[in-house]
């Protein structure tokens, strides 16, 4: 078995999950393990990566679980669902009680809350985090939500802190309450993003549509990018997209549901709170399946640029 060594573990090495293990190797005082189900994927990391960090890679769950310091943190990244459930009782049977076990995924709160009564009875903690800023943001810095018990968070947080993005020097991470509190706020923030998604892709496509002043959508988006009141990141992977591809040549009017959009409507009806904006743009996701719409081939392609979400192709 391999000596503890490691501060922080990550499971689940696709993209994101692949980043934010180098994003955490890369800051001084974390040795990270790694493992994901498939033993490729960690070699192709060590491979590709390793030089960048330190790095202790493990090929069986036993391994991975020896390799970490107590107490024992690790970051399970992989896709919400049975595959998670799957994870966490894996890691269940082996940590110890004051082990912590984190879920970087976007997961529904209402099963964090579950799972956090599950291993709370084991004596470890779950802490359901909210990790915001897409494949990029894992690797270069995200926003981070993370819920969990206040005891957990000494030990995460500075972790945690230590690969966040950081704003007027300090890091973008904050322990925002107990249970599912942060996949709840994450949840609440991609219902918002889904909202500021659909205002641009309908804002473009009238520009686009005012067909006799010919206008340079790509061009429009830079100068609003600079000191606009409608600057942001999502603005900027508009540019992007419109840079490459202007006129969404080959790309379908399908925009994913990817569920948070829908979580959150519910969750609005469930508590009696107004939120037209956040429930018209989740239905209009839902409508995209049968459109032919500039705004949706727009939305579908941002959605690409910042979190590789799956588009379909127009033939």
């Amino acid at each position: 078995m391999t000596k503890q060594s490691a501060n922080i573990g990550v499971v689940g090495l696709a993209v994101m999950g692949s980043n934010l293990a180098r994003n955490l190797a890369s800051r001084e005082g974390n040795v990270v393990a790694v493992f994901n189900r498939s033993p490729e994927r960690t070699r192709q990391l060590i491979a590709e990566h390793g030089s960048e960090g330190d790095f202790i890679p493990s090929e069986t769950i036993e391994d991975f679980v020896a390799s970490l310091r107590s107490p024992r943190t690790a970051i399970i990244m992989v896709q919400a669902g049975k595959g998670t459930d799957a994870v966490i009782e894996q890691l269940a049977e082996h940590f110890e009680p004051g082990d912590i076990v984190v879920d970087g995924g976007n997961a529904d709160f209402r099963d964090t809350i579950r799972r956090e009564k599950v291993l709370s009875a084991k004596g470890l903690h779950f802490v359901g985090t909210g990790i915001s800023g897409g494949e990029e943001g894992a690797l270069n810095g995200p926003s981070i939500m993370p819920g969990g018990s206040a005891e957990s968070y000494k030990t995460l947080g500075p972790i945690l802190a230590s690969i966040a993005a950081v704003a007027e020097g300090e890091p973008c991470v904050t322990h925002v309450g107990s249970d599912g509190a942060g996949h709840f706020v994450k949840m609440i923030h991609n219902g918002i993003e889904y909202g500021l998604m659909q205002a641009y892709a309908e804002g473009f496509s009238i520009l686009r549509h005012k067909s006799e002043f010919a206008l340079d959508l790509y061009n429009v988006a830079e100068i609003w990018r600079h000191g606009s009141v409608v600057r942001s990141w999502l603005l900027d992977l508009t540019a992007a997209a419109l840079e490459k591809n202007p006129d969404m040549t080959g790309i379908a009017p399908y925009v994913d549901d990817s569920g948070e959009g829908r979580w959150t409507a519910m969750e609005a009806i469930d508590l009696g709170v107004f939120a037209p904006i956040i429930t018209l743009s989740l239905l209009d996701r839902l409508r995209s399946r049968d459109s032919d719409s500039y705004a949706d081939k727009l939305l579908a392609s941002m959605r690409y640029q910042f979190g590789g979400h799956p588009f379909k192709k127009q033939e």
